[in-house]
């Protein structure tokens, strides 16, 4: 699969007094993109109710590395950086290009899938997981070990 990349224009609402992104914006267009990825693989909303199924995110971690000012384009990408073998766990990490290509953040999420009805972590289906699978991987791509 190739890399999966979301172009976004940013908003007022997305900036901060310093007349820049607000740090909680970059996450939230990470999300968008998360959100995006699963709706255009068949694993919307409707069919995560159907299913019980839900994200949880345990660490979320952004590096910043260049100012994005009001009304830029940027690019969102995302990576599968490791995953535990049933897919229950997972980590990805999104790139954040400023219109002029240059690196402008690194956000890096932690999380796995829960059962809504249970509250206990539990694996997608496998349909699901094949979406996943076929990301392109960091560099540094690492099984992600469950404990007992």
């Amino acid at each position: 699969m190739s890399k999966y990349i979301r172009t976004f224009e940013t908003l007022w609402a997305d900036m901060d007094p310093n007349r820049h992104m607000r740090h909680t914006a970059y996450n939230d267009y990470a999300a968008q993109v998360r959100v995006a990825f699963m709706a255009e693989h068949g694993m919307g909303i409707e069919m995560m109710e159907k299913l019980h199924l839900g994200p949880v995110l345990f660490r979320e971690e952004t590096r910043f590395l260049k100012e994005v000012r009001m009304g830029e384009t940027i690019k969102v990408d995302m990576c599968l950086a490791g995953m535990s073998k049933d897919g229950e766990r997972w980590s990805m990490v999104h790139h954040v290009f400023k219109q002029n290509e240059k690196l402008a953040a690194i956000i890096t999420v932690e999380g796995a899938w829960i059962d809504m009805i249970t509250r206990k972590l539990t694996p997608p289906p496998a349909d699901m997981l094949k979406y996943f699978e076929e990301l392109d991987k960091t560099e540094d791509y690492r099984e992600i070990l469950k404990r007992s």
